[in-house]
């Protein structure tokens, strides 16, 4: 085996990668010792900005094929029957940091970057069909709820139960939350779903909402509560080990993509507000079709370069897809982008990673960290023989917010618009006896553990709200706890 030599990050070979430089064995450290300032100064420099929510993670590469005929729906390119493209996915909790452990009580992100033949398509989804909040306005403030009082740097139950109690529309996540999904098996054991309604537009230029759910092949299954507490304590990477672990020993994991797709002008008229990222769309409306398969089989060989750089963002469309009048949905457009020029610098897709597989003709010119040449003419329109916007698979394309009524009118109150209906029907008619009783337990012990007036009392109202019985069961749960 040839032996690799050490060198310094422009590739000069160093003398020693143990001792310093110095004046005699005992003398002072010299400032021409360019490989030691180089090695501290890297050091210092090696962290960057965590994401805000979703930073604890992991990832992995692998492909989706499509095996189902989707061609009525969408023009995209790697959804047309047989394509199979190159792909990474993330998953993540959302409200710890990056030293958290992974068997918290907390949603999952389910990311993924498709490496298609017109660009890169993103989907940034979790392991839940629904959101807590329907408004941009209000994510900001969720999040900050869900991490670290300003005083004493904990996480606090009554402060999270504060501000859920006044988000009614908070209540059909929550009832995930604290059920099954709250805490899943590992990241190979749960399905992802887009949450939100996207578009698609087929070659003929008709529009259609679609939502994305990637079901794990391997079944869904969870960890109870008290088992994820011993684990949190034993190994606090328990899920990313599994992913690498089980990927480095070909046992592949496979997720099923199948997708509910809607007719244009059913969203005009449909008893539910389509773009409602608190909702679903009952599957007997609108049953699951089959699109592909999607295989996780190599794992990176640099965590920061591969996955802590890994930049996804819903406004990574490519033609045959696009967004639909989902509030959330619109602002994550500007929202993720922007996280990433913050962490990673304006030029975050030029990072392997992030760089799509096809040719890039943009007028992004100069800013930090640029590695791709800019060639002239750097403006446009220019008759230089510059890229042209006049792309084929882009033209007569149908576009939602052309349809300004509808657009105007998605968030008007329909008949099934209430914020709790679909969260009881969650717990009486998706959830079995043992599974009610899991809710009903992990509710009980995450509000005993710090919730206070007046905060207290809105909980029991709020889950009274959702189903009376659990309302009825979660109270004397609690205060049973605080009488002992």
């Amino acid at each position: 085996m040839t032996e690799k030599y050490a060198t310094t990050d422009a590739g000069a070979p160093v003398p020693s990668v143990e001792h310093s430089l110095t004046v005699g064995p005992d003398g002072p450290i010299l400032l021409q010792d360019h490989y030691l300032i180089e090695q501290m100064a890297n050091f210092n420099r090696e962290r960057i900005p965590e994401r805000q929510p979703h930073a604890k993670g992991g990832g992995a590469f692998g492909h989706f094929e499509v095996t189902n005929d989707v061609s009525q729906y969408t023009k995209a390119a790697f959804l047309q029957p047989g394509t199979k493209t190159e792909m990474v996915a993330r998953f993540s909790t959302v409200a710890g940091e990056r030293g958290s452990p992974d068997t918290w009580r907390d949603p999952r992100g389910f990311a993924l970057k498709f490496y298609t033949s017109e660009g890169n398509f993103d989907m940034v989804g979790n392991n839940t069909p629904v959101f807590f909040v329907r408004d941009p306005m209000k994510f900001q403030n969720f999040i900050r709820s869900q991490k670290r009082m300003a005083a004493n740097n904990l996480r606090d139950h009554n402060m999270q139960w504060d501000f859920w109690t006044l988000v009614p529309e908070s209540a059909h996540q929550v009832t995930y939350l604290m059920g099954d999904r709250g805490i899943p098996k590992t990241w190979r054991h749960m399905n992802g779903y887009s949450s939100h309604t996207y578009s698609w537009i087929n070659a003929d230029g008709e529009l259609f909402w679609v939502k994305y759910h990637f079901k794990t092949d391997q079944g869904v299954e969870f960890l109870s509560q008290e088992d994820a507490d011993r684990i949190a304590g034993e190994d606090g990477d328990y899920h990313q080990r599994d992913l690498f672990d089980t990927i480095e020993a070909g046992d592949y994991p496979t997720w099923s993509l199948k997708v509910q797709v809607m007719p244009f002008e059913d969203a005009k008229t449909y008893r539910i507000n389509p773009f409602d990222l608190t909702k679903i769309w009952p599957h007997a409306d609108y049953p699951l079709i089959d699109v592909g398969t999607m295989t996780l089989n190599r794992n990176v060989v640099d965590y920061h370069a591969q996955i802590e750089q890994a930049a996804f963002e819903p406004n990574n469309i490519v033609p045959g897809t696009g967004l639909s009048p989902d509030k959330m949905l619109l602002a994550r457009g500007f929202s993720y982008a922007d996280a990433h020029r913050h962490r990673l610098g304006v030029n975050y897709k030029q990072i392997p990673v992030n760089e799509p597989k096809v040719e890039v003709n943009a007028y992004s010119k100069d800013g930090a960290m640029r590695i791709r040449n800019a060639t002239d003419p750097v403006y446009a329109p220019n008759s230089m023989g510059g890229p042209v916007a006049d792309d084929p698979r882009r033209v007569a394309e149908a576009h939602w917010t052309s349809d300004g009524d509808m657009v105007r009118t998605a968030y008007t109150l329909r008949p099934d618009d209430d914020d709790w209906g679909q969260a009881g029907t969650l717990v009486r008619e998706v959830l079995d006896d043992e599974g009610r009783d899991r809710l009903a337990h992990n509710i009980i012990g995450h509000v005993a553990d710090g919730v206070k007036e007046p905060v207290l009392s809105r909980v029991f109202a709020y889950w009274s709200n959702v189903d009376a019985e659990l309302g009825k069961k979660v109270e004397e749960g609690v205060r049973g706890k605080a009488d002992q």
